[in-house]
C-alpha cells in the first residue's frame, strides 16, 4: 500500500513540476515587436563632455506596455561599430543584441556612455550625434542620442615631475600641501580658443606671468588649483558679456564636472592661492564658482603695493570661503562675493578697500558657521579695512564679525561709509568694536534695510525695483566707479553695492 501510495505521490509531483516548468518556458511565445515599444526619453542627452574623457553614465528604460511578451529583433548604435558610444543591455555589455525579451507590462534599462576622439574634427566644440536603434525595416523605432563635446587643452604633470607643494598653513596651523606643477613658457597665455583643464596645482613660474584672456574658460579637476608664487603674477583680461547668462566675454573658472546636477555643487575643486611676494596682480570680470576657497589673497602684512586689483568679478558658492585676505592689500571694487559654507569674506590682517561691493551670505547647502564679513585678529596682525557703497547681508541676522582685537589697540583700523549692514545691534552693546555712533568707523550706515536681491540662493545679486539700495549711494563714491558691474552708468543716483538696476 505504502508503495502504490509512493508511486502516486511520485507521479503527481513530476507532473506538477512539468506543469510548471512548461509553464515557465514561454520563450517560445515571444512575438516580435511591430513598433510598440515605449521609452523613458524621446532623447537621450549627454550633456556636455570633453573630448578623450570618458561621460557619466546615462540611462534609457524601454518598456513594454502590451499584454504580450514581447522580442526585440535587435537593439544597436546607428553609427554602429564607429560610433563614440557604448551601450549595456540589462547588464550586458555590447554593440548589437539581438532577440530581447521583454516580458509583458516590463522594462528593461539600456546605459549609455561616450569617450569622443578630438582627432576625429578640427572643432572646439561639436554636436556628436548618434541613435539607438530598435529593430530594423517598417518596424525600426529610433530613440536619439546626442552630447555636445568640448576640446580642451589639459594641463596636468608629466610622469615623474609632480611636485608636493606647501601652499600654507591652515586657520588650525596646519600645513596645506597639494600635488603641483609649474607651466612652462608656452603655457603662460590662456585663450578662449578652447577650454583648459587642470590636474593638480599649475603653479606659474618666478618672475612669469599667467595671463588669461577674455571668454576663457578653466575647469579645475577635484584637489586641483592655481598657485601664484613668488616673484610671479596673475592677469586675468575678462570683459563683459552682452548676455547675463552666458556670459561669453567673462573668465570662468569652475569644476570640471558638466553634469547639470554639479552646477550648483560646492567645494568640487581647491582654490586660487596667491604667495605673499606675489604683487600686482590684477583681475578683470571674473567669475569663480563651486571652489573649496575662491581666492586665497597672502600678504606679509607690510606691504605699500598692491597684491591684488579685484575688479568687476564674482566668486560664488565656495564650501569654505570666497575671499581670504592673510595679511595682504587688495583693492576691489564692483565685486560680488557671496554664499559660502563659512565666512563669504574673511580677512586676518592686512589692507583691504572695497568700493561698491555685495558681501553676501544666504547659504543653502546645509548649516553656514560664518557670517558675510568676518575680520578677526588671530595673530596680532593689522587690519585695515575700508568699505564705501557696499551691501553686507545674509540669511542670518548678524553678518559682521570683528573677532579677538582689543578695543585698547589700533590693530583694527575699520570703516563702512554709506554702506547697507544686516545686523543685530542689541548682541554688541557692551562691545566698542560695534559702537555705531562713532562716526570714525560707522557714517552713514544703512541698518537691517532690505537689499532686494533678485535671487540670491541661485547667486543672481542684481537688484529688484524694492530694493532699499536703489539711489542711496553716495555721490563721491559712485563717482570712482562710475560703471556697476552690469555697465550701468551709476553718476547720477547711484545705488549701493555692485550692481547698478535699471528700469524697465
Amino acid at each position: 500500500m505504502k508503495t502504490i501510495q509512493f508511486r502516486i505521490f511520485y507521479f503527481l509531483t513530476l507532473f506538477v513540476l512539468i506543469l510548471l516548468w512548461s509553464s515557465c518556458r514561454k520563450d517560445f511565445d515571444y512575438e516580435n515587436t511591430t513598433g510598440n515599444l515605449s521609452f523613458s526619453k524621446d532623447t537621450v542627452y549627454l550633456d556636455t563632455v570633453f573630448a578623450n574623457i570618458g561621460s557619466s553614465t546615462y540611462s534609457l528604460k524601454v518598456y513594454n506596455r502590451s499584454n504580450k511578451d514581447l522580442q526585440i529583433p535587435s537593439i544597436t548604435l546607428e553609427n554602429g561599430l564607429e560610433s563614440a558610444y557604448r551601450i549595456n543591455v540589462d547588464g550586458q555589455a555590447g554593440t548589437e543584441f539581438l532577440n530581447v525579451p521583454l516580458l509583458a507590462k516590463d522594462s528593461l534599462y539600456i546605459f549609455i556612455e561616450a569617450t569622443f576622439d578630438s582627432a576625429a574634427t578640427n572643432q572646439n566644440e561639436f554636436l556628436y550625434i548618434d541613435a539607438l536603434r530598435f529593430d530594423t525595416g517598417i518596424y525600426e523605432q529610433k530613440v536619439p542620442v546626442v552630447t555636445l563635446v568640448k576640446d580642451a587643452i589639459f594641463l596636468f604633470p608629466a610622469a615623474g615631475h609632480e611636485e608636493n607643494l606647501v601652499l600654507g598653513t591652515d586657520r588650525n596651523g596646519e600645513e596645506i600641501k597639494v600635488a603641483s606643477f609649474e607651466l612652462s613658457d608656452d603655457q603662460l597665455n590662456f585663450t578662449n580658443e578652447k577650454a583648459y583643464v587642470i590636474y593638480g596645482y599649475a603653479t606659474v613660474p618666478k618672475n612669469k606671468t599667467l595671463t588669461i584672456a577674455a571668454g576663457s574658460r578653466v575647469f579645475f579637476h577635484e584637489n586641483s588649483g592655481l598657485y601664484i608664487q613668488e616673484n610671479s603674477n596673475l592677469h586675468i583680461e575678462g570683459q563683459k558679456s552682452k548676455d547675463s547668462i552666458a556670459l561669453e566675454n567673462e573668465v570662468i573658472f569652475e569644476g570640471d564636472r558638466l553634469e547639470p546636477e554639479y552646477a550648483t555643487t560646492a567645494g568640487q575643486w581647491g582654490t586660487i592661492w596667491f604667495n605673499a611676494r606675489s604683487l600686482g596682480n590684477h583681475i578683470n570680470y571674473l567669475t569663480v564658482k563651486n571652489a573649496n576657497i575662491g581666492l586665497v589673497v597672502n600678504g606679509d602684512h607690510t606691504n605699500t603695493t598692491l597684491n591684488l586689483t579685484l575688479k568687476n568679478t564674482q566668486v560664488y558658492n565656495s564650501s569654505s570661503i570666497n575671499l581670504w585676505v592673510k595679511g595682504a592689500f587688495i583693492n576691489a571694487e564692483n565685486v560680488v562675493l557671496a554664499n559660502s559654507g563659512a565666512s563669504s569674506v574673511l580677512m586676518t590682517g592686512g589692507t583691504m578697500q572695497l568700493t561698491h561691493a555685495t558681501i553676501a551670505n544666504y547659504w543653502s547647502s546645509g548649516s553656514s558657521s560664518g557670517y558675510a564679513l568676518q575680520i578677526t585678529n588671530e595673530e596680532n596682525e593689522t587690519s585695515f579695512a575700508s568699505l564705501g557703497n557696499c551691501i553686507i547681508d545674509g540669511n542670518s541676522t548678524t553678518e559682521l564679525s570683528l573677532l579677538n582685537f582689543d578695543s585698547s589697540t589700533d590693530s583694527l583700523k575699520f570703516s563702512l561709509t554709506n554702506c547697507i549692514l544686516k545686523i543685530n545691534k542689541e548682541r554688541f552693546v557692551a562691545n566698542p568694536l560695534y559702537d555705531f555712533q562713532n562716526s570714525n568707523r560707522y557714517t552713514n550706515v544703512f541698518f537691517n534695510e532690505a537689499s532686494e536681491f533678485v535671487s540670491p540662493t541661485t547667486n543672481n545679486f542684481s537688484l529688484k525695483s524694492s530694493s532699499f539700495a536703489l539711489g542711496k549711494g553716495d555721490a563721491t563714491i559712485a563717482n570712482q566707479v562710475p560703471l556697476a558691474i552690469n555697465e550701468v552708468d551709476r553718476t547720477t543716483a547711484p545705488d549701493i553695492g555692485a550692481y547698478q538696476y535699471t528700469f524697465k
